[in-house]
């Protein structure tokens, strides 16, 4: 009886809050500082050893991963972590699911949440990542769209704080394309009470609807085009590639005229220089030595961005508990 009380309909209860709804982790803005927080400690206390709700607390669970653009570090750090958790993974390319035939993003959500315990999605579009979640009846997670990378801020902000300390009161750089990663800065900045400095090229500004959000929120964020003013006294300098998946930020740019406008914004010795000197350097990865970052600072002594890559499967094993062991 007790076994027949805890399956609904073939699934796991477990998987929902107690009001029956599914725990998506959709973007950092959804959250209010205190969850976010209780994600990054559970991150850090399995990257110390240990295990917040015992040794394999996804055992028996299994989490479907859908790639609608490629990825190396989002799938390698999600299947790691989930493994390491106790569960299973099953991988989804456009091209091996019924997605790339044609079949609906609600279709999908509805067969796969009678499948697995979980759904991460990294999409071309936002609106892609708002519909599954709305119809899957399991949790599901934003691998990447085109307006926010959380899981990989979350490993952003465990970094920061491993290096430099509490986030309350840090001064990050954001410097080069307003793209997707700036935008999830952005929400973060709102959330940790940190000042975000974005110098971003007029044609490259993120947003003005991640502008809005951050001005209704009182996030304390200044927006310019000199880099060199932004990185000034700053505790982390961060950039991304200049040519990704969310530079339709700016589609009016061809290739050459959008490096052109960024060219300014490459963070080498000069630019970090006026930085704090114990100021670290971040990049999500895969970078473009020389363009949108100098090799000597990427490889140099104040480069984080191997600590960075790491955290993405600790970031990742708090989330996951968030979603589905919800201690």
């Amino acid at each position: 009886m007790a076994i027949a009380k805890a399956i609904i309909g073939g699934k796991d209860s477990s998987r929902a809050t107690a009001k029956g709804k599914p725990r998506h982790f959709l973007d950092i803005k959804d959250f209010d500082t205190a969850s976010l927080r209780r994600m990054l400690d559970w991150g850090k206390s399995y990257k110390a050893g240990g295990a917040p709700a015992g040794a394999k607390p996804l055992a028996g669970k299994t989490i479907a991963l859908i790639f609608e653009k490629p990825s190396t570090r989002t799938r390698v750090s999600f299947e790691v972590a989930m493994r390491q958790m106790g569960g299973d993974v099953v991988i989804l390319g456009q091209a091996e699911s019924q997605l790339g035939r044609g079949e609906t993003i609600a279709d999908t959500a509805r067969v796969l949440s009678r499948y697995v315990d979980a759904i991460m999605l990294r999409t071309v579009s936002e609106k892609h990542l708002m519909e599954m979640a709305e119809h899957a009846s399991v949790p599901v997670i934003n691998g990447l769209t085109d307006h926010g990378h959380p899981c990989q801020l979350m490993a952003d902000l465990m970094t920061l704080e491993e290096r430099k300390g509490p986030l309350a009161g840090k001064i990050v750089a954001w410097l080069g394309d307003g793209n997707n990663v700036a935008e999830s800065w952005i929400h973060a900045a709102a959330r940790f009470g940190f000042t975000l400095r974005l110098a971003c090229p007029a044609s490259c500004k993120p947003p003005e609807s991640a502008l809005a959000w951050a001005r209704k929120e009182k996030a304390d964020l200044q927006l310019g085009e000199d880099a060199l003013a932004a990185a000034r006294g700053a505790d982390c300098l961060v950039t991304d590639t200049w040519l990704s998946m969310s530079s339709g930020n700016a589609p009016d740019l061809d290739r050459e005229a959008r490096l052109a406008a960024l060219a300014p914004y490459r963070i080498d010795e000069r630019v970090m220089a006026a930085a704090k000197p114990d100021a670290i350097f971040m990049h999500c990865l895969p970078a473009n030595r020389d363009r949108e970052v100098a090799a000597a600072v990427i490889d140099g002594p104040q480069s984080a961005v191997w600590d960075e890559a790491e955290n993405r499967v600790h970031a990742q094993k708090g989330i996951l508990h968030w979603c589905l062991a919800q201690g």
